[in-house]
């Protein structure tokens, strides 16, 4: 049996604390999501970027269809879903990069990162782009949490 390679949630507790975090910030959670705080399409490529570093099927291919809604050609969700950014727009790339990064060390990004990202959009955008992420990655880490499960029940025919 192959190992299981993408990321998930290995106690418990890390999805107590995810939740608790996403919880605390609630009432941010339906402007967040009406595109009040961040335009919908680049809420959307947040979300993919944050999704290709963590590799979840599930949330891939719900937020290509939001992508695609929110009117992301097929060209650029097809790149974002492969990390790469070249497609998206100029005056993103700083924040796409910053959610790779962000995704890349779990939350924990380097504070001379977010610095440049503050600088650039402000602490107001960065603080509701954060919410994006924490909420992408929960959902991540949960899809692939429950793809490890089918994996190891099915001795690693299901949930690869």
């Amino acid at each position: 049996m192959k190992e299981f390679s993408r990321r998930t949630y290995r106690r418990l507790a890390e999805v107590v604390a995810d939740f608790k975090a996403i919880m605390a910030r609630r009432d941010q959670m339906k402007p967040l999501m009406r595109g009040k705080l961040i335009d919908p399409a680049f809420r959307e490529r947040l979300m993919l970027a944050v999704t290709s570093v963590n590799g979840c099927r599930y949330c891939s291919y719900a937020h290509a269809r939001q992508a695609l809604v929110a009117g992301i050609s097929n060209d650029e969700i097809e790149a974002l879903q492969e990390g790469e950014l070249g497609g998206s727009p100029e005056e993103e790339l700083p924040a796409l990069l910053y959610a790779q990064h962000w995704a890349e060390t779990r939350g924990a990004p380097d504070p001379a990162a977010r610095s440049r990202v503050v600088e650039q959009y402000g602490e107001e955008m960065v603080t509701a782009m954060e919410l994006a992420l924490q909420t992408i990655q929960m959902g991540n880490l949960m899809g692939n949490t429950m793809d490890y499960v089918l994996y190891r029940l099915s001795f690693g025919r299901w949930g690869a």
